[in-house]
């Protein structure tokens, strides 16, 4: 029996109904698709499944400017307000769906150091952690790359989101770390686990290179991952975030939960 609960992104099938994903889950024994909305949860209840990282919202400020995706988030203090707008009924209707977790960014620099960055994130962010502590839901900011994927993004090393998660000291705000950006980013990625763990709400598979399969075709040793994952006695869910090549992508999702199943 494997120690690893298993999830998947649903954006990473997306030319594939919902319903049919939900099917597959269970056939495959996946209890969570991740990365959906809040208006998704009743099809996943009926098939008895559960969201492990709600997607974000979007809005726009009064400038007309987009934000809540990666690259405009809390980063700027002028995004704050249109932010915490758009937020609270998300958190809310995230809670009453039974999801646990909410996914933020940092944003892109666009010129802004790592240290003011760092501060605007705290100061953004605390002005939801109230009602994230009222509701029981988490804030999980994502771990990505900026050399290739997400170029100019913030929070792209897991010691800079270490240390917004050391200023916010809230038990409901955490990191994503995701395993393919951040063997990008910085390498050393069991050391990192274990050595930072109890910031880590939640864990991203992706074949490196190339974000595919996550097979003998790439470097990363996968059941090692998450065998050090469960020694740190992480009890969450592991979410598949790879780009299937395979001509039946849902075999490489059967595949790639076999091999994380330790």
């Amino acid at each position: 029996m494997s120690r690893i609960n298993h999830s998947f992104c649903r954006w990473c099938y997306s030319d594939i109904p919902l319903e049919t994903l939900c099917l597959a889950a269970n056939d495959i024994g996946i209890s969570s698709i991740e990365l959906v909305m809040p208006e998704d949860m009743p099809l996943l209840k009926s098939h008895g499944l559960v969201c492990a990282m709600m997607s974000f919202p979007t809005g726009k400020t009064p400038d007309g400017i987009e934000v809540g995706r990666i690259e405009k988030a809390f980063n700027r203090l002028e995004h704050h307000d249109t932010l915490v707008e758009i937020y609270e009924p998300h958190l809310r209707a995230s809670a009453a769906a039974g999801v646990k977790n909410v996914i933020v960014f940092s944003g892109n620099r666009e010129g802004l150091g790592d240290e003011e960055g760092l501060r605007n994130c705290a100061t953004g962010l605390r002005r939801l952690l109230p009602l994230a502590e009222e509701l029981g839901i988490t804030l999980v900011m994502e771990l990505l790359n900026s050399r290739i994927d997400h170029p100019d993004y913030q929070c792209d090393h897991s010691a800079w989101g270490v240390r917004l998660c050391e200023l916010l000291d809230s038990g409901n705000f955490g990191l994503l770390y995701d395993v393919y950006h951040m063997q990008i980013m910085e390498g050393d990625v069991i050391r990192t686990i274990r050595e930072n763990h109890r910031w880590f709400i939640h864990y991203h598979t992706g074949g490196c290179p190339g974000r595919n399969e996550i097979d003998s075709t790439q470097e990363l040793n996968y059941p090692a991952i998450m065998r050090a994952i469960v020694e740190t006695g992480y009890d969450g869910f592991v979410g598949q975030e790879f780009i299937p090549l395979a001509e039946n992508p849902l075999e490489s999702l059967r595949q790639a939960v076999g091999i994380c199943s330790v």
